[in-house]
């Protein structure tokens, strides 16, 4: 080949090769939010324990809180091997793993804080397990997380109740035969994660938990705290039970229409509009909006008039508006009575839904 054309063919290859990590990359963080990202990120690694775990104020729920926060880094892009924040992933699956009991539980019954509340630990924990899980290419570590979620998966089963909900602790604990929303929602997400991962979840149990949310519904679209306690819709549960939904594929179900009804209704939509539980409603509503895009809700409610419609962009615009202004000089966000660790691992995990680097996440 003449050296003239050879020059060319290496440009057009180049220009080609540039613009196809480009479209692989066309989702990210918006330009103007990622000095946010970056900033509450550091602020989070920061704020690691020696062991590898974190946890929220008065040294509560570190299971929970080492999950939440490895995610956030897992969004990033880093790996347990590679990229600014694996030194911290690592860790913090080390921590995991020591910590992890023979009988599948990973949250800690005899911590004063996880005794009561194990199974949100139990839940998240698989989250960021299975995430972890599912990139992991050492045959070693593969094989150890292998046997951890295994037995995480079979122990979570164990811990539903009759009526397919899960409750703070094992129904086999205590937790008697009911359940509520929100630690249902906390086991149906971390299954989902696992099996996306290759972890064998029967699929009973995924089913049973839906139909628990399903049976938690009330006339008005709202969800119920419990299934002993239906009549009382929370927004919060809600949003919840949507985001459960959307993970486990369900996008166009009856009940999915008539949860995000309700949360038009009850739920505020906007820069600054908050209400009670707002982190908790601000994680599960961002997963909720980022899987409706900028189209499905339109294709649930046609008659719905344009401007009226829930998209991601317009929750995008509002929401890292206000996140953008609340950030703390030194990068954290402290907006609730769990701690700064919860809020700033909340708020990075919706800044970063668009990276659509974890399957649990993705569209």
């Amino acid at each position: 080949m003449p050296t003239g054309w050879m020059r060319l063919w290496t440009v057009v290859t180049l220009v080609l090769s540039a613009t196809m990590v480009a479209d692989a990359k066309a989702e990210d963080v918006p330009l103007e939010y990622r000095p946010v990202v970056a900033k509450g990120l550091d602020w989070l690694a920061r704020q690691q324990q020696s062991d590898g775990h974190w946890e929220a104020s008065s040294e509560f729920y570190p299971q929970a809180m080492t999950a939440l926060s490895g995610m956030c880094f897992l969004m990033e892009g880093s790996t347990i091997r590679d990229g600014k924040y694996a030194k911290q992933i690592r860790r913090a699956v080390d921590w995991f793993i020591s910590h992890s009991q023979p009988n599948g539980m990973l949250g800690n019954p005899h911590h004063p804080t996880e005794g009561s509340h194990y199974m949100y630990g139990q839940g998240y924990g698989m989250l960021f397990l299975a995430s972890v899980y599912g990139e992991e290419e050492d045959v070693e570590l593969r094989t150890k997380l292998e046997d951890v979620l295994s037995r995480a998966v079979l122990f979570s089963g164990k811990a539903q109740s009759v009526h397919g909900g899960w409750f703070y602790v094992s129904s086999a604990d205590g937790g008697g035969d009911g359940g509520d929303s929100s630690s249902t929602v906390t086991q149906m997400q971390g299954l989902r994660a696992a099996r996306n991962a290759g972890i064998p979840v029967p699929k009973e149990i995924i089913d049973k938990g839906m139909d628990y949310l399903r049976q938690t519904t009330n006339g008005d679209g709202g969800v119920s705290y419990s299934w002993q306690a239906r009549g009382s819709s929370r927004p919060a549960l809600t949003v919840a039970a949507l985001a459960s939904a959307s993970s486990a594929g369900e996008y166009e179900s009856e009940f999915v229409r008539r949860w995000l009804r309700y949360c038009q209704s009850h739920v505020p939509f906007g820069d600054g509009a908050r209400i009670g539980h707002d982190e908790y409603i601000q994680y599960y509503l961002a997963q909720v909006m980022y899987i409706l895009g900028d189209d499905r809700f339109g294709k649930l409610f046609p008659d719905v008039p344009v401007e009226q419609r829930w998209t991601w962009s317009k929750y995008r615009q509002g929401t890292f508006d206000y996140l953008k202004r609340a950030q703390s000089s030194d990068g954290c966000w402290n907006m609730g009575s769990i701690g700064p660790v919860f809020s700033t691992a909340a708020n990075l995990t919706i800044l970063q839904l668009d990276k659509g680097s974890l399957p649990v996440y993705q569209r």
